[in-house]
């Protein structure tokens, strides 16, 4: 059945479609099946991949709504759409490290699976054409898409986000080893986290076995099946209370 409040289409990356609505201050985020590693140099068609992304992502946002942060999820539409406030996407991604592994691993020569004392906070300038590098507090301000005082107001809010999902998670027998979001700012200029949380965008292991949970079996070439089955079992998890 046709979407009565989704209009017209207002952009698309490589995993969601943006869509307009009557409300001009409301966006439908559409969820694809494709997933992408490698700056998008690897993509494949996983088979209702969009639909988990789309239900992980609402569980997360719901209860990250709930312990007072505030996000541009509004509502869970249908098994591949969320209604969200629209926002200018602030384009920078803010990662969060709590056990070292992958590039950062490489880049300081520490072993992998090293639990950091402290949380490392990283940015990324994105840019497809530099291939998103990373970048200091200073650059980001030098490149006039972020102020310091808009800084220290998502450092705060990404910091609050960590302790609380790193306790979330934990409960559902999950280390969160890293994870990156996004923010944008709506029509008041308030700053919202916004895009996506889900095994796409972190870094999720099994408390007990330290068996890969996320998008990191993908980069590794293990099967469409094996992806999948991973992502519904994150599912299933946050789905038990």
């Amino acid at each position: 059945m046709k979407n009565k409040i989704k209009n017209n289409l207002l952009g698309e990356g490589k995993t969601k479609k943006i869509y307009t609505t009557k409300n001009p201050h409301e966006i439908i985020l559409h969820y694809k099946d494709s997933l992408t590693a490698g700056d998008g140099l690897k993509k494949e068609f996983l088979k209702d991949k969009g639909i988990l992304n789309n239900e992980i992502t609402t569980f997360i946002f719901k209860y990250l709504n709930s312990c007072g942060i505030k996000t541009h999820f509004i509502r869970r539409i249908n098994n591949r759409e969320q209604l969200c406030i629209k926002v200018d996407m602030i384009p920078l991604e803010f990662v969060v490290r709590n056990i070292i592994t992958g590039s950062l691993s490489k880049r300081l020569g520490i072993k992998e699976g090293t639990l950091s004392k402290n949380p490392i906070f990283e940015i990324f300038y994105k840019n497809d054409a530099l291939n998103d590098p990373l970048v200091n507090d200073h650059h980001a301000v030098f490149l006039g898409v972020v102020s310091y005082e808009e800084l220290n107001i998502i450092n705060k809010i990404t910091f609050n986000i960590n302790n609380i999902l790193k306790k979330y998670f934990l409960e559902k027998n999950i280390l969160l080893v890293d994870f990156k979001i996004e923010f944008g700012k709506d029509e008041k200029n308030e700053i919202l986290l916004s895009d996506e949380i889900s095994p796409d965008t972190c870094r999720f292991w099994d408390k007990k076995t330290m068996k890969k949970l996320d998008k990191d079996l993908f980069r590794k070439g293990k099967s469409e099946k094996i992806v999948i089955d991973t992502y519904m079992e994150v599912l299933k998890r946050l789905n038990i209370d």
